[in-house]
């Protein structure tokens, strides 16, 4: 499998390198990085002062090559009538996004020891692995340490781990 980075505005190289590590090592795929889009200007709700998730994910899907594309993002996102989301995937999909707009917050889940870089990089790995587990075909998992459990705030996303729990893991490879 070839998945596909698409940086969609001002994304950070250590994004980009964080978030392709941590789909190396869960999925054991090939990953590239493409050329950085812009922004889509009909996602922006001025209302909510945020963007549609949906058409990051039409971005990804026109912008990579990858069996599997997925859209990177400094913006805030929502989706529907939640407040936010850390990213978006349809099921079966060749296309997701994330976002690392509220994966930057101080909560760190208790792991004060570690730097606030160290806990952005786990976060933008675990997110990547979850929205990409997604376009496999995976749903939210019951397993509250698994990379595909349901996390809507980040402090849920710090708890669990990068990598699939063994019923996950068997239902992707």
């Amino acid at each position: 499998m070839r998945v596909d980075i698409v940086p969609i505005g001002d994304v950070p190289a250590t994004v980009k390198r964080e978030a392709s590590a941590g789909l190396r090592r869960v999925y054991d795929c090939d990953v590239s990085v493409t050329a950085e889009q812009g922004v889509p200007a009909d996602a922006y709700d001025t209302a909510r002062r945020q963007y549609r998730a949906e058409p990051f994910i039409e971005v990804a899907r026109r912008n990579g090559n990858g069996d599997k594309n997925v859209a990177v993002t400094p913006v805030d996102l929502f989706y529907r009538q939640r407040n936010y989301v850390f990213g978006l995937a349809y099921l079966d999909g060749r296309g997701c996004v994330v976002s690392t707009h509220r994966l930057q917050t101080s909560s760190d889940g208790g792991f004060s020891q570690r730097s606030a870089a160290d806990i952005f990089a786990d976060r933008v790995r675990k997110e990547v692995v979850h929205e990409i587990g997604h376009t496999l075909g995976l749903e939210h998992c019951d397993n509250n340490r698994c990379a595909m459990s349901f996390s809507p705030q980040v402090s849920e996303v710090d708890r669990k781990e990068e990598t699939l729990c063994g019923s996950c893991s068997s239902s992707v490879f």
